[in-house]
């Protein structure tokens, strides 16, 4: 069973039903996803209360360029 990342799709899933006032677990049964999955993106993505999915989606976005290596390969080596 592999890892995958949320979608965007997901995360808007989640926004909606965190809205309805629905808690970690039943976000998760809902999604197919784990509960800590859940209540780890909604830590990771809120501001203040609020849950966004767009924002929450940047910010990922952000940290997975952040986490990418640069290569090996320079201009000099093309050169």
């Amino acid at each position: 069973m592999g890892y995958t990342h949320l979608s965007i799709t997901e995360r808007s899933k989640l926004e909606v039903l965190y809205g309805l006032g629905w808690s970690s677990r039943a976000i998760g049964a809902e999604l197919g996803r784990h509960h800590s999955v859940i209540a780890r993106e909604r830590k990771r993505g809120s501001r203040g209360n609020t849950y966004r999915a767009e924002t929450a989606q940047i910010a990922y976005s952000e940290r997975r360029e952040g986490s990418k290596s640069p290569g090996r390969f320079t201009a000099e080596l093309a050169g």
